[in-house]
């Protein structure tokens, strides 16, 4: 929300309405509302946005003000209306609001909208500068366009399952809804770049991604090798399928991982650990790739007598890319992490101060002074600024 003290911030002067729920589009929103973008979530009376009740864990589980740690992850920098959208009332604001705005973001389910009265040519006809961004399942199109889409299936569906996980009998889930957070990824950027052409046409445009394509979107090396190469790529744990030694190693007392992308960096690690790197079977990446368990038996062997840090020690003094596995708190009292200003402050309404995770982005001058970016909003309770924002767009305008 523009503040008369907040330092100017990239997008300021956008105005966003976020219609969506769950994760797709509100993350796509919230990226534009951390760098200054105004966005109105417009969230059902009954309830709001879906993650509102998605947990444990909650804060205040017991109480009126109960919040989702789901919904606070995506819903940072954002003003909140509780709308009817089937009611005349309803219809009317958000009317206004679309007169008003740059950018729409829905994920409904294909006709949804148009049964609300908010076709696309309807939406453009009200304000043709209007940027829409339209998030669904598995495409708007298609012999399955408008099928539902959620995080887990499209995962499956769009084949990223089949290569994650410790073999092709034991095929596993990324651990974060990753096709839901890179659709809102994708469909930020797509916004980006019509608001970029609109400033030399004059006229917004819609646009169109899915779960299914945001995950096919990030094959990859995999895609290639089967587009290309004919070659089906398989769950393979946590090794690389094209890369060796590129992968998790067990050591004294736990693991670390390493990166040997390249043959110069496999002298390395071999002169630091006294490995043979000419060995039968190792001499080159392909035929690394070719024997994984003679690899993996020969580090593990190597690296047995230290403990990580000490092999870590080793590692970097080698010059070879290593790195350990942190747990999630680990990661957030990892000075280095704070370092990067990925850890927000914020003031919530009914939590009082609350740490969240920050936005990924920083900004520089051309004398390397960071720009200040660090002004954030706590996501907002349901219909939170209801009253102002419906005295603001409920009259005709």
């Amino acid at each position: 929300m523009p503040s008369s003290t907040r330092p100017p911030q990239p997008l300021d002067g956008l105005l966003v309405i976020d219609l969506s729920r769950a994760l797709a589009g509100p993350h796509a929103a919230m990226m534009l509302g951390d760098l200054g973008a105004r966005v109105l979530k417009i969230e059902a009376p009954a309830g709001g946005d879906d993650t509102r009740g998605w947990g444990p864990p909650f804060l205040h589980p017991e109480g009126a003000d109960r919040e989702s740690t789901y919904f606070l992850s995506a819903n940072r920098n954002k003003e909140s209306v509780a709308l009817d959208l089937k009611g005349e009332e309803g219809r009317a604001i958000l009317t206004n609001m679309i007169r008003n705005a740059d950018v729409l973001i829905e994920n409904f389910r294909t006709g949804v909208l148009e049964r609300l009265g908010f076709s696309t040519t309807h939406l453009l006809k009200l304000n043709p500068r209007l940027v829409v961004l339209s998030i669904t399942g598995f495409g708007h199109d298609g012999p399955e366009g408008g099928r539902a889409g959620y995080d887990q299936i499209a995962q499956g569906e769009a084949g990223l399952m089949s290569v994650t996980g410790g073999s092709p009998s034991d095929m596993q889930r990324v651990g974060v809804p990753i096709a839901d957070l890179l659709a809102g990824m994708y469909g930020a950027f797509g916004i980006m770049s019509a608001l970029y052409e609109r400033s030399q046409s004059g006229e917004g445009q819609v646009i169109r991604t899915s779960l299914l394509a945001s995950v096919v979107g990030v094959h990859g090396f995999q895609g290639s090798a089967w587009t290309v190469g004919g070659v089906i790529g398989r769950a393979n744990g946590n090794h690389h399928p094209s890369i060796s030694p590129y992968g998790l190693f067990h050591c004294q007392g736990g693991s670390v991982q390493i990166a040997c992308g390249s043959e110069g960096l496999w002298a390395r690690l071999c002169d630091e650990f006294n490995i043979d790197p000419a060995a039968a079977g190792m001499a080159t990446n392909g035929e690394r790739v070719q024997h994984p368990e003679l690899v993996r038996k020969t580090i593990e062997e190597a690296f047995a007598s230290d403990a990580p840090d000490a092999l870590l020690t080793r590692l970097n003094r080698a010059g070879v890319p290593a790195g350990r596995v942190r747990t999630v708190d680990e990661v957030y009292n990892w000075d280095q992490t704070i370092s990067q200003g990925l850890l927000i402050d914020v003031e919530h309404s009914a939590l009082g101060r609350i740490t969240l995770p920050g936005p990924p982005l920083r900004f520089f001058d051309a004398n390397d002074s960071e720009y200040d970016r660090h002004h954030h909003q706590a996501p907002p309770m349901l219909d939170e600024h209801g009253a102002s924002l419906r005295a603001e767009f409920g009259t005709v305008q």
